[in-house]
């Protein structure tokens, strides 16, 4: 064999020798990457779950929230101010009614008649003043000349002054009448809803008895009945976030104002007018809840406002010093 072929036959049983050492090799760098792969699963695992739970303390502990939130409402009732029977009920339960529009209409009939019957005695009242103005005139000139005592005169000016008085009267009676002829029209007097709407066609209504509700839609807020201690975090003006149930978009608002108190049983007095302090203390001292008033900024598309709505409210809490 020669010097050429004795190198390469060498060098081929080296390469043969290597492969064992190569393969070797590469299981050994497997295994280490096989091992090490659970330990980064579980460092990122717990890093995952470390996030989620500061985000959660963060949200449930450090954000004071409550899902004790009320939707609440100004709700207006209408009563008739003049009485008789419903001759037009233009609405229906539940519609929406423009401020100013006609909610229901009482029979006019007598009133309108009570209007024409106060003008009718008003003209006869001014016909009787012009008369006692003239007869004035004409004593006051006889008088001058030395026709007519002074008894005359003064008697036909106190005709006239009751005459004055009459014709104010009836001025009275003409603007009582015209008001209760427009008081047999009830309007609305604001935007909002017709609820719970038990008035008929028909009807009598009597003066002072509620007939119709209407919701105020321009004045919804929302009422979140916070515990106590978290009402230090709580100021004026914090972002608050609102979910209502049944819908899965939020209510944008911001706190209007805070509760500055609550009712105290204690402070019931007895019949002698001492207070009734309640005796028993249990162990368990549970924190007083208090209103916080939530003005509502926006409320997205589809999601319609009901009083009494239960909510879950959320406040954006800042520090105090940091507020402008």
């Amino acid at each position: 064999m020669s010097r050429f072929e004795l190198r390469a036959e060498r060098a081929r049983q080296g390469d043969e020798n290597d492969v064992p050492r190569r393969t070797a090799s590469v299981r050994v760098n497997i295994k280490s990457r096989v091992a090490i792969a659970p330990i980064l699963i579980t460092l990122g695992t717990v890093a995952v779950a470390a996030l989620l739970a500061w985000a959660m303390w963060d949200a449930y502990m450090a954000a004071p929230w409550t899902r004790d939130g009320t939707v609440r409402v100004y709700v207006i009732t209408t009563a008739p101010e003049v009485a008789g029977r419903i001759v037009k009920l233009p609405v229906a339960d539940n519609h929406f009614v423009h401020k100013g529009d006609e909610l229901f209409e009482i029979d006019p009939r007598d009133y309108r008649i009570a209007l024409e019957r106060a003008q009718a005695q008003a003209q006869r009242d001014t016909a009787a003043l012009d008369y006692a103005h003239a007869n004035q005139r004409r004593q006051a000139t006889l008088a001058k000349e030395g026709w007519a005592s002074t008894q005359n005169y003064q008697q036909t000016t106190s005709t006239l002054n009751q005459a004055e008085a009459v014709v104010a009267l009836d001025k009275a009676a003409i603007d009582k009448a015209q008001l209760d002829l427009d008081r047999t029209v009830v309007r609305s007097p604001v935007n909002g809803y017709v609820t719970n709407l038990l008035a008929q066609l028909g009807d009598y209504a009597t003066v002072g008895q509620k007939i119709i509700s209407v919701v105020d839609a321009d004045s919804f807020w929302i009422d979140g009945y916070f515990e106590e201690t978290s009402l230090g975090r709580i100021h004026e003006g914090d972002a608050a976030t609102v979910k209502l149930m049944g819908y899965s978009e939020v209510v944008r608002g911001h706190v209007g104002s805070i509760a500055r108190g609550i009712n105290v049983p204690n402070a019931q007095a007895d019949q002698a007018g001492l207070a009734s302090v309640n005796p028993i203390f249990t162990w368990v001292r549970l924190a007083q809840r208090l209103p916080v008033r939530i003005n509502i900024d926006q409320v997205p598309d589809g999601i319609r406002l009901a009083a009494g709505m239960t909510a879950t409210v959320q406040i954006d809490s800042q520090p105090k010093a940091s507020k402008r």
